[in-house]
């Protein structure tokens, strides 16, 4: 379907589409506090993986989804390297009339295809920072989005005192 076709049906309303528009790396970071020292130590890391999505509109079909993968391994109380990658997109969502529907899309869908491209972007900037290959494991987003969406619930009823919603994973 060519984009022009693709741009029609969703504006009839019948067809829910999600358009990829752009993927890029919009921020990369390495920080290795200890080298040299760190590489002299057994390699038996603790490893502390943070994932965080944030959503902007541009209009209203198009937003700008950026995933954040922050990786923190720590040799005992030495920080061998804190690894961040954001990973951006761009998408057009057309047909999407309910607003739970296009935030669902945007909480869980948007992330999961931004997915892939940030775990090959940490790995290889890992490894080239001197480190053994680093495979993150495949996470839920629409399992992520839930557990947001109960979070902010509990959050928002007056007895709450529930803890602020959070992406995070710990390995």
């Amino acid at each position: 379907m060519s984009q022009e076709s693709a741009n029609n049906a969703g504006k009839s309303g019948t067809d829910k589409q999600v358009i990829l528009q752009k993927i890029y790396v919009r921020d990369i970071s390495l920080e290795v506090p200890n080298a040299p020292e760190i590489f002299t130590l057994e390699w038996s890391p603790k490893l502390d993986v943070q994932i965080n999505t944030a959503v902007q509109d541009l209009s209203a079909e198009v937003h700008h989804v950026v995933l954040t993968v922050t990786l923190n391994a720590r040799l005992g109380e030495r920080t061998a390297y804190l690894a961040e990658v954001q990973q951006g997109g761009v998408f057009k969502l057309a047909g999407f009339d309910d607003d739970e529907e296009r935030r669902a899309v945007l909480g869980a869908y948007c992330p999961s295809v931004l997915f892939p491209f940030a775990r090959e972007s940490a790995a290889d900037l890992i490894q080239r920072g001197g480190f053994p290959a680093f495979l993150l494991q495949p996470v839920n987003f629409d399992a992520l989005y839930q557990q947001h969406l109960q979070q902010t619930r509990a959050q928002s009823q007056p007895a709450g005192g529930a803890e602020k919603a959070a992406g995070e994973i710990k390995h």
